[in-house]
């Protein structure tokens, strides 16, 4: 089997927590690192965890324009829509590719994905196995996986064969033009798409073995113990854990929510923290992504971002240029236009408006009034003729 995840240098200390468990539970497993960012200053390959960094510019990312295509992405969709693409190439090398989220730590020898691959194709696992029994469980989790899709992608796993290509294909092109976070309509990010891939695709399992892929949203149902040094869910051996939503605070909340005051539970996150400050997290928490930069170093603001994702018509015209770039006649500077017109054009509605609280306030308008009633008496009489004669 073949591991790969999917980062840009913000989890670059979580990616190697993850290889390095990867590492320790089977040492001859390959993993590769796909990396959406500029490959960081010291980084040395002979010196990571990482057998293989592949960036976003390797990949071939369909498309004419990948800088556009970039753009059009927040950091968290383009780390999350280059993961089909990676998933095509590496079933092209190998037989059997797994993908881990990041924030994943694998506590022991996963060959049981490979066993499970030589029977099936594709692999998930869901975010509940459980039914939940009250209604905070139900919003909490049930109604939660309801938005964010019922399986969770921080780990599937696809064989190379005819089925496990079609499925990658497919995945690939949904995220490279769908990947987004827009519940509203129906997305988020690649989640969404695993709802409706069992109902597309034969020979994909389902799978429920409690020690996979545990997580706070599914603690309600999972027993965490200890033994000989050993980690167990359910009685059965924890396989890995998810630390999601470890930099946003929600792990901590999610965790005392549904931790019942298990010990282990917080021994397993201190440790985690523990492994990130080894790994640098201290060194890197305070960088930033390329791509989320103009190049002259300025942020991209969200309706910059936003606009052109929306906007076909702005595609278009500026579909040969780099819109990471400010000078000339660049999308930036169009924005930017866009933005003093339509203030102006509010500036000046304002102003009409003034003006038109002025004349209704004013001696003339008032004196003019019984004018302005025969007006529209006549215009009534008007009316009625053309409608009767």
């Amino acid at each position: 089997m073949t591991f790969f995840t999917s980062i840009n240098n913000f989890y670059m200390a979580k990616a190697r927590v993850l290889a390095k468990s990867v590492k320790h539970n089977m040492p001859d497993a390959p993993f590769i690192l796909i990396l959406s960012d500029k490959i960081p200053d010291g980084f040395i390959l002979e010196n990571e965890p990482f057998d293989e960094v592949i960036t976003i510019e390797e990949l071939g990312i369909p498309g004419e324009n990948l800088n556009m295509w970039i753009y059009m992405h927040s950091v968290v969709e383009l780390c999350t829509a280059v993961k089909g693409q990676a998933l095509c190439n590496l079933l092209e090398r190998y037989e059997k590719v797994v993908y881990l989220d990041p924030d994943i730590v694998v506590y022991k020898n996963l060959r049981v994905i490979d066993e499970l691959l030589e029977k099936y194709d594709i692999i998930f696992t869901p975010h509940q196995t459980v039914p939940e029994e009250n209604d905070m469980d139900i919003i909490n989790n049930e109604i939660c996986s309801l938005k964010h899709g019922t399986y969770n992608f921080g780990f599937f796993a696809v064989k190379a064969n005819n089925n496990g290509k079609f499925y990658a294909k497919w995945y690939r092109d949904r995220l490279v033009k769908y990947c987004k976070d827009d519940k509203v309509n129906g997305l988020f990010t690649d989640q969404k798409w695993g709802d409706i891939a069992p109902a597309l695709f034969e020979n994909l399992l389902i799978w429920k073995d409690p020690g996979a892929n545990v997580s706070t949203w599914n603690l309600s149902h999972r027993n965490i113990t200890k033994e000989n040094n050993k980690y167990y869910v359910n009685g059965k051996p924890l396989l890995f854990y998810h630390f999601s939503g470890f930099d946003s605070g929600d792990q901590l909340i999610m965790l005392n929510l549904y931790s019942k005051g298990n010990p282990i539970l917080y021994e397993l996150r201190n440790l985690y923290i523990k492994d990130l400050d080894i790994n640098g997290q201290n060194r890197i928490e305070n960088g930033s992504c390329f791509y989320d930069l103009y190049s002259d170093g300025t942020t991209i603001k969200f309706e910059e971002r936003n606009l052109l994702r929306n906007r076909l018509d702005v595609q278009n015209y500026f579909s040969k240029t780099n819109p990471y770039d400010k000078d000339g006649n660049s999308y930036y500077s169009w924005f930017q236009n866009e933005i003093k017109i339509n203030n102006t054009i509010f500036q000046t509605k304002e102003e009409i408006f003034n003006e038109l609280n002025k004349i209704y306030n004013s001696r003339f308008w008032k004196l003019t009034k019984p004018l302005r009633v025969i007006l529209k008496i006549l215009k009534n009489i008007k009316e009625c003729f053309k409608k009767y004669f």
